[in-house]
């Protein structure tokens, strides 16, 4: 197969901004990228090259051929829902000499069906999904199951690529059992973790998952093969589902809330704080303890001074230099005596006038 290159180049350079004069725009050498063509279906009536097919020894192959005679490698498989594991696969194939031609062998959908089972992609899908493979150089329909010499002839091919493991069908122990023996088998390695029966064993255990994942996308019930009642059912769970979706939506709200509503009392609660510090400490800077405690007594006395009476008249026996009483008599009326009483039978006029005498009455 002769593949188509193209060859491009792409012109960069330094565009000048903000008024700054551009440099010169320089060229930046890329290399050439290859642009692939979908690989080539095989002829029904084989390879159609008429120069004779000398055959080709693994010691030859490995040192390196011709390049118009490259090692004609052979793989085959079913390749349902093709993935990394069928590429890697392919890859080994291609990478086994220096010059190689790949060819990939796909069954039929009958020929699956009789000896595998059944397939999720039809044969057509499957034959184009192999020739946008990178690796792969031809293609051939309808792979025989069981490599015959005749096929082999038919499409020169020097060596066949799979799995060391005895692949067991259409009752034989090992169907590559010939080509081993013939010297014509190489082995590639499997990617473990990935295959067709992976992936449907995914999908058959979430089927419901998928189920409704179509439903949602417009799929019909039909053609999901779906029943009427199991419809109902996929459309109520999906309902149940969304309002548990906005139930535990309206959660993350309130709690967002919540959080957001505790940060900012927890920060009033610190501001609060901070300012009834500022405020103490603001009032004993104006009013130390000495200054509040002379404030105090100053204020106690006046009001003590605003509860005692005024001053009596100079007249009066109580008056004194100084507002307010005096608990002893004898600071008010310093010549005062006190006598006993007189004896029965004395005259009390002689004692009145006595007094009188005495105090100038």
């Amino acid at each position: 197969m002769v593949n188509r290159r193209r060859n491009g180049s792409r012109a960069n350079g330094n565009a000048g901004r903000g008024g700054v004069k551009s440099q010169p725009q320089q060229q930046c050498k890329r290399s050439p990228k290859a642009l692939r063509e979908p690989a080539i279906f095989a002829k029904k009536s084989g390879c159609s090259s008429d120069a004779p097919h000398d055959k080709v020894t693994l010691a030859q192959a490995r040192r390196g051929t011709p390049a118009n005679r490259p090692a004609r490698v052979y793989a085959d498989g079913i390749f349902d829902l093709f993935h990394s594991g069928h590429a890697r696969a392919l890859m080994q194939a291609k990478n086994l000499f220096p010059n190689t031609q790949l060819i990939v062998g796909v069954c039929s959908d009958a020929l699956t069906h009789r000896y595998k089972g059944y397939t999720v992609m039809t044969e057509d899908e499957r034959y184009e999904a192999l020739i946008h493979c990178r690796y792969v150089d031809e293609v051939v329909r309808d792979a025989p199951w069981t490599l015959t010499p005749e096929f082999l002839k038919k499409h020169r091919i020097d060596f066949v690529a799979h799995d060391d493991i005895p692949y067991t069908s259409a009752g034989s122990d090992d169907v590559y059992k010939h080509i081993k023996e013939a010297g014509m088998f190489v082995a590639t390695q499997r990617t473990e973790g990935i295959s067709t029966s992976d992936l449907i064993t995914r999908i058959v255990r979430d089927y419901d998952v998928y189920v409704r994942r179509n439903l949602q996308r417009g799929y019909t019930a039909r053609e999901l093969n779906v029943g009427f009642i199991k419809e109902k059912k996929y459309r109520l769970q999906e309902q149940v589902d969304r309002m548990k979706e906005t139930v535990r939506t309206v959660e993350e709200k309130s709690k967002h809330l919540v959080h957001r509503v505790e940060e900012k009392s927890h920060d009033l609660i610190l501001k609060w704080e901070e300012k009834s510090r500022e405020f103490i400490g603001n009032f004993l800077e104006l009013f130390g303890p000495d200054k509040a405690w002379h404030m105090i007594q100053q204020r106690s006395g006046r009001v003590l001074q605003a509860l005692s009476p005024y001053g009596s008249p100079h007249t009066s026996p109580s008056t004194s230099p100084t507002r307010g009483r005096s608990t002893s008599p004898s600071s008010h009326w310093p010549n005062l005596r006190f006598r006993s009483p007189p004896p029965e039978g004395a005259s009390n006029s002689s004692s009145e006038g006595d007094e009188e005498e005495k105090y100038g009455l």
